[in-house]
């Protein structure tokens, strides 16, 4: 079913946000030429997590399989291009060395990961600054030393998902359900909000509400 305002008396809100005025330009722009080709990206995080693992599997069955790109190894998908989804645990993959993936990302792209802070400030790190772990005080950015959602949205993705304080993984976005909603025709906002399970709590969505694939390519 699809959202309706009469039914449910809210509105799904997102944000137009970046580091500075050529990022969310070119956001919009983006989301303005999306279009239903290119890859989903789901990179697993080794040593397992059985919960949030288990709805990135989930994810990759419900999608187009010669659409998908599965990695369940301990290496981390990098430099991927044609990239309309993405999914992963982002910094919380201790195999994650890189701050940015590298992806070539479609109009449309979004991306959503695992993270606890990743939406925690809009201020751009130095150019120097690379994600870290916890106990690497001394390299924090912003209180945090996790992936930055406006990272991938500086790098060329249309929205992507993130948190400004601890969710809990059970309020993260289920990839199972947000990237299968994408793909079928629903909106960047109706899909994101169909994988967040709770309203006012420490979830962001950032890209055009609008925004949607459409009909895949033939």
């Amino acid at each position: 079913m699809q959202f309706q305002h009469e039914r449910f008396p809210i509105y799904l809100v997102t944000r137009l946000a970046g580091y500075d005025f050529d990022d969310v330009k070119r956001m919009i722009d983006n989301s303005l030429e999306a279009s239903n080709r290119g890859k989903f990206l789901i990179d697993l995080k080794s040593p397992d997590n059985d919960t949030g693992n288990d709805w990135l599997r989930a994810a990759a069955k419900l999608l187009p399989a010669d659409r998908l790109v599965l990695d369940e190894t301990d290496k981390v998908l990098y430099d991927q291009r044609d990239v309309i989804g993405y999914a992963s645990w982002g910094s919380n993959d201790p195999n994650r060395k890189r701050r940015f993936v590298g992806f070539q990302w479609l109009p449309g792209a979004i991306a959503t990961e695992y993270v606890s802070t990743n939406g925690r400030t809009f201020q751009r790190p130095p150019d120097t600054w690379k994600n870290t772990t916890w106990k690497d005080q001394l390299h924090f950015f912003a209180g945090s030393p996790q992936t930055l959602t406006a990272d991938y949205i500086h790098e060329g993705a249309t929205g992507c998902s993130g948190h400004v304080a601890e969710p809990y993984l059970f309020a993260t976005p289920r990839p199972d359900l947000v990237l299968p909603a994408y793909f079928s025709g629903r909106n960047l906002a109706e899909s994101f909000y169909l994988g967040i399970r709770g309203l006012s709590w420490q979830n962001i969505v950032i890209g055009d509400p609008l925004c949607r694939l459409g009909k895949p390519a033939k």
